[in-house]
């Protein structure tokens, strides 16, 4: 049997042997990863149910000026008092709305009695995709206006810079230096504010809580590597069984079939 085997050490089989140890590591790898990401995911969705069930509070008592949000502070209810400062909205292009319709994000500061501002995403624009003109922009309730929203965590990397009061994702410091204004550290998205404006953006919608794909990758991962080492194995004992696929005699043609029939030749169908 030991002797049988030796074809396993033959460099062909080596190299595929490594292959397939590779491709099957590497399923697993991918497997565990996304598995890793449904545990990720079933925290995240933890924190968001529990601040989601909690009560508004005080912007001053959840953020801070310049510091990041915590991450299990994320999606909690704050309310705020303040002024819009509506000459220094921000415009966050490239966004979706729920049946995936371009528009805009409307980001207006709010700026409180104390002084500092928070980054106010007051919701979405649909715009047509067929002009770089936004339009006019529905404005904000003018004098003292008190909102309520959910706490977000700021954006990072390139797409934060802002130029001409606009940017690709928010971030409030960078919006803060580019309005010359101390922010909080993160942002909100608007849930209510008082008074109502005369034309209310659409509000962005709640998180979906639910686990996502991640559980039935991982297994289809797995799944993948598995077969991948079935297969190495099959093979295996094919070649043990039989020879070499380049070695093996070929099997005899079976004569072709002729096909009987009473009807007369006459009458039969041609070609």
């Amino acid at each position: 049997m030991v002797q049988s085997l030796r074809f396993l050490l033959s460099r062909r089989w080596a190299v595929f042997a490594l292959v397939v140890v590779l491709l099957a590591y590497a399923a697993w790898w991918l497997g565990e990863w996304q598995f890793g990401r449904l545990d990720d995911r079933k925290q995240s969705n933890a924190i968001i149910r529990a601040n989601e069930a909690r009560d508004p509070a005080p912007v001053e008592a959840v953020l801070t000026r310049a510091a990041a949000v915590d991450e299990d502070q994320e999606w909690r209810q704050v309310t705020a008092t303040g002024t819009y400062d509506t000459d220094n909205t921000i415009i966050v292009r490239y966004r979706s709305g729920p049946s995936g319709e371009p528009g805009v994000d409307v980001v207006v500061p709010l700026v409180t009695a104390s002084g500092d501002t928070l980054v106010v995403d007051r919701g979405f624009l649909q715009i047509d995709t067929r002009s770089a003109d936004i339009g006019d922009v529905p404005p904000a309730p003018s004098g003292e206006v008190t909102i309520t929203g959910w706490v977000r965590v700021d954006g990072s990397g390139d797409s934060t810079e802002v130029a001409d009061l606009s940017a690709r994702a928010i971030n409030s410091q960078r919006i803060g230096e580019a309005i010359g204004r101390p922010t909080y550290g993160g942002f909100v998205d608007l849930a209510t504010e008082a008074p109502d404006p005369d034309s209310p953006l659409l509000l962005r919608e709640l998180p979906e809580l639910d686990n996502g794909p991640h559980f039935f990758y991982g297994l289809q991962w797995w799944f993948f590597g598995v077969l991948a080492l079935f297969g190495f194995g099959y093979l295996a004992y094919d070649e043990l069984k039989r020879g070499p696929r380049g070695e093996r005699p070929h099997r005899p043609q079976r004569p072709e079939r002729v096909r009987r029939t009473n009807v007369p030749a006459a009458y039969q169908r041609k070609g």
